[in-house]
């Protein structure tokens, strides 16, 4: 089975390195993969994890385990990316990430910005 993310590598081999291991993810898009595979996991703590500490929503996180666990992922869209490369401090990702709930399709539409932090890209929240 290929990785949820929607890579052609199986889970194994491609977000649960990362998950395993943050520092694995080289770019903002394997970062932001290996999120919405943590979404469709429900894994909470690498959801926290991969989250830049100044933006974290650690008081929201049961409502957002609670929620991830209430729908059902279909497939995740890389739709653009800009800079977020190894060798960047910065990056954008805009998605799509299409999930069922209560009997319809659903979808995220999200440019979202990832900055580095201790050597290790996190998600920093919708890019402006």
């Amino acid at each position: 089975m290929n990785c949820y993310c929607g890579n052609k590598k199986p889970y194994s081999e491609c977000c649960e390195k990362i998950h395993r291991d943050i520092h694995q993810a080289q770019t903002a898009e394997q970062l932001m993969r290996s999120r919405y595979s943590a979404f469709v996991l429900v894994n909470g703590d690498y959801l926290m994890q991969s989250h830049h500490s100044s933006t974290r929503p650690i008081k929201e996180k049961k409502s957002i385990v609670k929620w991830t666990k209430s729908v059902q992922w279909i497939k995740l869209e890389v739709l653009e990316t800009s800079k977020g490369k190894p060798q960047d401090t910065e990056g954008t990702v805009t998605f799509n990430a299409y999930f069922y709930e209560h009997g319809k399709v659903e979808v995220i539409h999200e440019k979202s910005a990832f900055i580095k932090e201790n050597s290790h890209w996190t998600y920093l929240g919708l890019s402006k």
